[in-house]
C-alpha cells in the first residue's frame, strides 16, 4: 500500500485518514524494546525428530536444521515425513515469526537417501501397471507435500546452504523464500545422473527463481555443478558469506529483523507474493484487495504509524502474538 513507507512525522491529514490521530496517549504503553536472546534453546517438546533439531535462536526465530550429518543429510523415509509435521507446526505456533533451514555436518543435503529408499521406488505394490502406477503417483505426491509445506507455511523460510547442496536439496531450498550460501557452497540438479527427472519441485520451481530457462535446462539435462558466484550471479541466492558460521549468523539476524515486524504484514506478504506469482497480475490484484480490506483493519498499523512519528524501529513494537 505504501502508508507509512518513510519513517518521517505523519501530519494531522494522515493521522485523520489511519484513524488514530487521538489514540496517540493510549498507544504509547503498548510500545516497548524486545529483548533479543543469543542462546539457543528448544522451542517445544513436541519438536522432537529423527532427521531434524528445531531451536530457537533469537526471539520468534527457529533454527530448523537437516539433523543427518553421518549420511550426508541424505534424505530418508522418516525425514520426509517429519518434515510436513515440523512445519505444519511451525506454521501454527505463534511464538515463531521466521525460520532458518540449514544443514549439520559437512554439508547441506546429498539428496535422495537411495540405499534406503531406492526399493520404494521400484518395488511398488499394486496387481497390475496401472495399479502400480497409481500408487506410485500418490507417493510422489507425498514426497512433493514435504517441500510445498515450507512453501505453505505463513512464515518467512530462510535457506542457509554451505558444501554440496543435491537433488533433493535444491529441490527443498527451492521452496523457501530467501536463501543464503557459503562461499564453497555448490548446487547439482543431480537427478538425469541417477535416471530420473527431478520431480519434487526443482523443474516447477527453479525457473521462475532464475528467470533463465536456458540455465535451467543446462543444469537439469547436464547435472553440473553450479558454484556459488554463479549461484549469486543467476538469483539462486541473494548473499554469499565467507564461512558457515558467518552465513548462519547473517540468517539469524535477517531472520530476526523479519520476526521483529508486523506478523500481519509479513505473513501477508508471503502469502500474495506466493499467489501473484501463481496468477496473472489482474488476479494477483484482485486477491490483493480482498486480502487487506480486512487486514488493513489491523492495530499493526496503529502501532507501527505511532513508531514512525517517534521515529522508532517496528522493533521497538510489540504486536500481538499471531
Amino acid at each position: 500500500m505504501g502508508i507509512l513507507a518513510q519513517p518521517c512525522p505523519l501530519s494531522r491529514e494522515d493521522w485523520a485518514v489511519l484513524g488514530c490521530y487521538k489514540l496517540s496517549a493510549q498507544i504509547q504503553p503498548l510500545l516497548s524494546f524486545r529483548a533479543m536472546s543469543s542462546t539457543p534453546e528448544q522451542p517445544h517438546a513436541s519438536h522432537s525428530y529423527e532427521t531434524l533439531k528445531v531451536s530457537r535462536v533469537r526471539e520468534k526465530v527457529f533454527h530448523v536444521e537437516l539433523n543427518r550429518p553421518d549420511k550426508r543429510n541424505a534424505m530418508n523415509t522418516v525425514f520426509w515425513r517429519e518434515m510436513v509435521v515440523c512445519f505444519n507446526k511451525i506454521a501454527q505456533d505463534s511464538e515463531c515469526h521466521a525460520v532458518v533451514v540449514s544443514g549439520a555436518g559437512k554439508l547441506f543435503s546429498a539428496g535422495i537417501d537411495l540405499m534406503e529408499m531406492g526399493s520404494a521406488f521400484v518395488m511398488v505394490e499394486g496387481e497390475d501397471t496401472a495399479r502400480k502406477a497409481w500408487n506410485l503417483r500418490k507417493k510422489i505426491r507425498e514426497y512433493q507435500e514435504s517441500f510445498t509445506v515450507l512453501e505453505r507455511c505463513p512464515k518467512p523460510v530462510i535457506a542457509a546452504v554451505h558444501g554440496g547442496c543435491i537433488g533433493g536439496g535444491v529441490d527443498l531450498i527451492s521452496a523457501c523464500d530467501i536463501r543464503y550460501c557459503t562461499q564453497d557452497a555448490w548446487f547439482q540438479v543431480k537427478e538425469v545422473d541417477v535416471g530420473l527427472a527431478a520431480d519434487v519441485g526443482t523443474l516447477q520451481r527453479l525457473p521462475r527463481i532464475i528467470g533463465n530457462q536456458s540455465l535451467v535446462n543446462e543444469l537439469a539435462f547436464t547435472a553440473r555443478k553450479m558454484m556459488a558466484p554463479e549461484a549469486e550471479s543467476s538469483g539462486l541466492v541473494s548473499r554469499v558469506f565467507q564461512d558457515k558460521q558467518a552465513m548462519l549468523e547473517g540468517a539469524f539476524e535477517l531472520a530476526a529483523d523479519i520476526a521483529g515486524k508486523s506478523p500481519v504484514a509479513v505473513q501477508g506478504t508471503k502469502v500474495n507474493l506466493i499467489y501473484s506469482r501463481d496468477h496473472s497480475v489482474s488476479e494477483g490484484l484482485r486477491y490483493m484487495a480482498t486480502w487487506n480490506m480486512s487486514m488493513l483493519q489491523t492495530e499493526d498499523l496503529v502501532k507501527s504509524a505511532q513508531a514512525a512519528v517517534e521515529r522508532k524501529s517496528p522493533k521497538d513494537v510489540v504486536y500481538s502474538k499471531m
